[in-house]
């Protein structure tokens, strides 16, 4: 671990943030037009999507455990003490490959290959494969630099910032999208790709040869630290080893972790409906209604201004905690959609701003949640006494029942204005058996319909997540309580 005062940590924060914009720049594409791409422009089948999907669904679920296990049980089940520098460079060689690769799984999807039904399940399943891994190997980056949560905020802010600055491929898509003749955008993706593969492998590489240097050039120190700490802990932790099965138990009693993956899964479901239904929104809510920029316009501040206003709801935490901020979010998503009921869809002018300010607090949350998953991760040392974290495995944990609201997210959009116009997005004007068992009650209007959706989604969504957040406790008195204790586990920090 890196101490907060050292010159090098504001070198070290500025590259770790930086592997937020080789992310960014292709993930937020990917989220706005994977969907339309085979449904508009593959023209893949009803069946084949739902089969994709779900197969999605169960590939989402399973691997971020899995891959997070596979990244930290020889973390679990070392017997002596392992140096935070070996861990986290460990962490960053996974991520020179895994980085690179993720850009090549972009790319599969923008150029049709196979038939739509088996490169519908195979790109889905390659792409998120290796996002879960560059994702859990960079946020376990954040609870391995640093313990203090004010550190923890300074790299969060620079992901956040240069998230912010990936999010410009927002922009440029709309430019470039167009579901009649899809070859700009091809060109757009794969440049977007290459992008992405030089960025990783050059922030990674520097990382790598930094932190190489920084354990060189103290090498006495880390040799004398390794036998006080060999000597004085290898009875103490010799019996501490632990399997997966094990560790999940512990988890599953664990009280604040549970309430947390109840609260995070609603938090995915709807950032995800929120990013595959935000243009079909703005087409049948706004429309004619507004001049031909007002789209693209909102379209792109959707997915820059989370990032901008996290970096005031960083400071907001550095004030009054992580808790209470995320807190305030809900109840603000909660009365921005009720004022939007009220107003009904009429109110062009609110609409447009609900639209994306929907989407812009409900991103905001999203990015502040790994700075809770952290605090689990100090709770975790201090309650089992780890002699190291498993950082990765306990943030793909709590992905397990989390991340199927990514897949939810669409399938359930799909139906929902199935269920109510009678309309399907796959092609037929009609829906069989849904729509025989409307036969008492006319269909609404697909612009009825999205609104309706637009707005019971938050509803729902803010309400569940209050109740589950009042259940979290771990937060004041107890997370100092907690974050002391780790420190003091963590005596060795450079």
């Amino acid at each position: 671990m890196l101490r907060s005062n050292s010159y090098n940590f504001e070198r070290i924060s500025t590259l770790y943030g930086s592997m937020a914009l080789f992310l960014t720049v292709v993930h937020n594409v990917f989220l706005l037009y994977y969907v339309e791409m085979f449904v508009t422009v593959y023209k893949i089948d009803k069946t084949s999507f739902w089969i994709g999907e779900i197969a999605f669904l169960v590939w989402n679920s399973l691997n971020d455990p899995l891959f997070g296990w596979l990244s930290d049980r020889s973390l679990l089940q070392k017997s002596t003490s392992v140096h935070p520098l070996d861990i986290v460079l460990l962490r960053l060689k996974r991520l020179s490959w895994s980085g690179p690769l993720f850009a090549v799984a972009f790319a599969l999807f923008w150029v049709k290959w196979l038939h739509p039904g088996v490169q519908f399940v195979i790109c889905l399943c390659l792409y998120d494969g290796f996002l879960t891994t560059v994702e859990l190997q960079h946020t376990a980056l954040l609870a391995d630099l640093v313990v203090h949560a004010k550190d923890r905020t300074l790299l969060n802010k620079r992901s956040s910032l240069f998230s912010a600055i990936g999010s410009i491929s927002v922009f440029l898509s709309y430019m470039f999208w167009n579901n009649s003749s899809r070859i700009s955008f091809q060109v757009f993706c794969m440049c977007l790709a290459v992008f992405s593969i030089v960025g990783f492998t050059i922030s990674t590489r520097s990382l790598i040869k930094f932190c190489e240097m920084q354990k060189k050039d103290k090498e006495e120190y880390y040799e004398l630290s390794e036998v006080v700490s060999t000597s004085s802990s290898k009875t103490r932790h010799s019996n501490l080893k632990i399997g997966l099965s094990e560790y999940i138990k512990q988890l599953a009693v664990n009280h604040n972790f549970r309430w947390f993956i109840s609260m995070n899964l609603l938090q995915v479901f709807h950032c995800h409906f929120n990013s595959n239904f935000f243009p079909l929104f703005l087409d049948t809510l706004v429309g004619d209604a507004v001049s031909p920029g007002v789209g693209p316009f909102l379209l792109g501040i959707s997915f820059v201004l989370p990032h901008l206003n996290n970096l005031y709801f960083l400071k907001l935490c550095e004030k009054h905690g992580v808790y209470k901020v995320i807190n305030w979010l809900f109840y603000t998503k909660l009365a921005l959609t009720l004022c939007m009921l009220i107003l009904g869809s009429k109110n062009i002018t609110f609409l447009c701003v609900f639209i994306a300010s929907n989407r812009v607090f409900t991103e905001g949350t999203c990015k502040l949640l790994n700075l809770v998953v952290t605090d689990l991760v100090d709770e975790d040392v201090v309650k089992h006494d780890r002699e190291q974290a498993a950082s990765a495995l306990l943030f793909g944990m709590s992905s397990l029942m989390s991340k199927p609201g990514q897949t939810f997210a669409p399938l359930l959009g799909t139906w929902l204005l199935a269920f109510y116009t009678g309309e399907d997005m796959f092609g037929s004007n009609s829906i069989g058996s849904i729509q025989s068992q409307q036969t008492e009650r006319e269909m609404v209007s697909k612009h009825d319909a999205c609104f309706a959706i637009l707005t019971a989604v938050p509803i729902v969504c803010a309400t569940l997540q209050i109740f589950a957040w009042s259940r979290f406790t771990l937060h004041g008195a107890k997370l100092n309580y907690i974050k002391s204790a780790r420190l003091g586990k963590s005596s060795d920090q450079i």
